[in-house]
């Protein structure tokens, strides 16, 4: 348009977010005619204007949605702490990194009936009417993954992903309806080898970040005690499933309420009772007299805590019989980590999955892994007010004198940034009181400024900022 119509008004799109009276031309109807001069189209007709939504002045909510986090810089910097030390530890263990959609097929993750992750997803149908879902977990798709790859992936694999993950829940303090998980995942190792270093790179992990055994630890149980103690009573397998489901309650939920439960997935109070004897033992010896030494349960458990010796994380586990883990998908050993002043939910969980694939289409292939959650852990570090202080660093500030020069500075930053260093370019004509501030706020080491003087003999004037000596010096010699 060569000019705008007294009638028709021209917004800026970032000037209508928070507009009162003015709308944005995108809202209204157009009909152009000849009575608007300056339209190449114009054909007679007046130009109308419809009324715009009268909910559009309204100021938009600017807290994320509820369950939902921003990361501002000062989050990011803490949150990209904890990954870096997720990462290191998962390098250090040999593990390569992998990732997957955070949108998947519904189908993966409905697996059986009574699973508490079943109505948590946020699942939806897209526009080409497939059921999808923002995944809940890490561990299906990595399954997925793996019976794609095939034969093509060499055992044993060793993977591990940093991913976020959505579920609609109760929120609790650490509890969010968004969160980023760490997996570490064994595919192809059927010993409890595996469950072993499994639990001693958790173990490394929070060592590397200044928790102790007095902290937290990890409590270790197998679903083969159950399997065992149900066996008794010729309990089907599909009802092994829904009892672990519903175990996995205890402590949640009143105890005459998983009485009910377990009764309505067909157990005798006999079964019941003898159940929850053993889910209450808290000792490997009282569970060996229980079940005597000649089952897997057992001998797998003992095997795993003499490793713990040798791995020399003895004093961080112990075993409790009622841990059994709420997802049905596991099939041995099962463990989560705890805090012991008993203040915060689970830190993290895992255990032995042999039986994943084949509910998938696959091949089974023995596999363990574990979930570790971003959110927990932030919370037990301010409970033992360990949180690390994670400032912005930047190597330098780079500041013209001159307007002018601006163009000169953006050189000497260039230069910089191409030998590999940090470089905060103060892009306006700022006094130095406000550049002194800045380069305070920011934590740079030095300050170089060009000067007009400096820069026409090729020089320019360097400051170390934490001692205060200050250089001129060769450009060329700008390290």
């Amino acid at each position: 348009m060569a000019a705008a119509s007294s009638s028709l008004l021209i917004l800026h799109p970032r000037l209508t977010l928070f507009a009162t009276t003015l709308r944005p031309l995108s809202l209204f109807t157009h009909h152009f005619s000849s009575t608007t001069p300056h339209h190449p189209n114009a054909t007679g007709r007046s130009i109308s204007l419809s009324s715009p939504p009268s909910d559009f002045a309204q100021k938009i909510d600017v807290n994320p949605p509820k369950g939902t986090r921003d990361f501002p810089p000062e989050d990011m910097r803490l949150r990209n702490w904890l990954f870096h030390n997720f990462r290191e530890v998962s390098e250090l263990f040999g593990f390569e990194e992998v990732d997957y959609p955070v949108l998947e097929t519904e189908s993966l993750y409905i697996r059986k009936a009574g699973e508490e992750i079943r109505d948590q997803l946020y699942c939806f149908e897209d526009k080409g009417n497939r059921r999808v879902a923002l995944r809940p977990e890490l561990t299906p798709s990595l399954a997925r993954l793996v019976i794609q790859k095939g034969k093509s992936v060499p055992l044993p694999i060793k993977w591990f992903a940093i991913g976020q993950c959505w579920r609609y829940e109760r929120m609790t303090r650490g509890r969010r309806r968004e969160h980023y998980q760490w997996n570490m995942d064994i595919i192809g190792v059927p010993d409890v080898t595996g469950e072993a270093e499994l639990i001693s790179s958790i173990v490394t992990f929070f060592k590397r970040i200044g928790i102790t055994a007095k902290d937290v630890g990890f409590k270790i149980s197998s679903r083969k005690v159950l399997q065992e103690v149900l066996s008794l009573y010729s309990v089907p397998e599909a009802s092994f499933a829904k009892a672990c489901i519903i175990i996995d309650k205890m402590g949640k939920i009143p105890m005459e309420e998983i009485k009910k439960e377990l009764k309505l997935v067909d157990l005798s109070n006999e079964a019941i009772e003898d159940l929850l004897q053993v889910l209450s033992m808290k000792s490997l010896t009282e569970l060996e007299e229980k079940l005597g030494d000649a089952g897997e349960a057992v001998r797998e458990l003992k095997q795993l805590f003499s490793l713990a010796e040798k791995f020399g994380y003895s004093e961080w586990i112990q075993f409790d019989a009622s841990v059994v883990r709420g997802l049905a998908y596991y099939t041995g050993i099962v463990f989560e980590g705890f805090d012991r002043e008993g203040k915060l939910r689970a830190i993290c969980g895992g255990g032995r999955y042999d039986r994943l694939l084949s509910t998938f289409g696959g091949d089974d292939i023995p596999a363990c892994g574990f979930g570790f959650g971003d959110a927990v852990i932030i919370e037990l570090l301010k409970e033992r007010q360990l949180i690390p202080e994670v400032p912005l660093e930047v190597e330098n500030i780079v500041c013209s004198l001159d307007p002018d020069l601006q163009g000169a500075a953006a050189t000497v930053a260039t230069l910089l940034r191409e030998k590999g260093q940090c470089v905060d370019l103060v892009l306006e004509n700022k006094p130095l009181k406000w550049v002194f501030k800045r380069a305070a706020r920011i934590n740079a080491r030095r300050l170089i400024l060009v000067g007009k003087s400096e820069w026409e003999r090729g020089m320019v004037s360097v400051k170390i900022l934490s001692t205060g000596e200050q250089n001129q010096i060769n450009l060329d010699d700008l390290q």
